[in-house]
């Protein structure tokens, strides 16, 4: 028996390939590029979307079919990498986890607006520099630091003490939670909520010893002690972080010195 026959996509005037169900959509796009612009601007682009599409899918077809000249960073395309952390509509995310049918306006025509992360260089386009954001990550010591003789066997951590430090294990470093506080958009000496988490990640761990260090680090006057609780970076977190929760977990370490 023959499979049944499917509609072939229709080509939509922007060039993009518009398959069956899919609505029409501006995708407002702020641009920059170091060699002409003097300073950004914005740029849209109407093309079609199918409501099971993500963002990422329509800057990929943008860069594909209509100008390719647009910069944006991607990899797996799957949530797990954070390359494609930009604001869009405003927000902190990852455009590979925004479905299109959550941004659809209830009356007319859709427009999604597509940013670079705020507080970092502007390269070009969707591009920043993530250089400053691995800078302050890499103060912290994010890695097992362990004195004495090399051990015999592995060292072994319970059930219990694993769950401790489990929320902040999950960081993704895509820069989502650092880019959305604004006492890092003010300062950018400001270590920011990722470099904490990561530190977090090893101060609690049972098999770690470096955390007295860390905590030295963390108490310098760009360290945790900036942070306002404004829950930005929690709610911007792509991984479902707790990341408040952690800043304020490190301020309470280092109050009592005892973790």
């Amino acid at each position: 028996m023959a499979a049944p026959a499917t509609a072939e996509p229709t080509t939509h005037p922007s060039g993009v390939p518009a398959p069956e169900g899919s609505v029409d959509v501006t995708v407002k796009i702020q641009r920059f590029n170091p060699e002409q612009d003097s300073e950004p601007h914005w740029e849209s682009y109407d093309i079609p979307a199918l409501p099971t599409d993500r963002v990422l899918n329509l800057l990929i077809n943008i860069k594909s079919y209509i100008d390719g000249s647009l910069a944006f960073r991607r990899s797996c395309a799957h949530g797990i990498c954070g390359s494609d952390a930009m604001q869009i509509n405003g927000v902190n995310r990852l455009a590979c986890k925004v479905l299109v049918k959550d941004l659809l306006a209830k009356k007319g025509k859709t427009t999604i607006t597509v940013a670079p992360l705020k507080g970092l260089p502007l390269l070009k386009d969707l591009y920043v520099d993530m250089e400053p954001f691995f800078e302050a990550y890499r103060s912290i010591k994010p890695y097992l630091i362990a004195y004495g003789n090399e051990p015999t066997r592995e060292r072994i951590q319970s059930p219990a003490d694993r769950e401790r430090f489990d929320d902040t294990t999950k960081c993704i470093l895509c820069a989502a939670c650092t880019t959305s506080c604004p006492v890092y958009w003010a300062d950018g000496t400001y270590f920011g909520p990722a470099a904490i988490v990561n530190a977090h990640r090893f101060i609690f761990d049972s098999r770690d010893e470096g955390a007295e260090e860390r905590l030295d680090i963390l108490n310098d006057a760009e360290g945790v002690w900036r942070c306002r609780t404004t829950f930005n970076c929690t709610d911007a977190c792509p991984r479902g972080i707790e990341v408040t929760k952690a800043i304020q977990e490190v301020k309470r370490a280092l109050l009592f010195r005892r973790v």
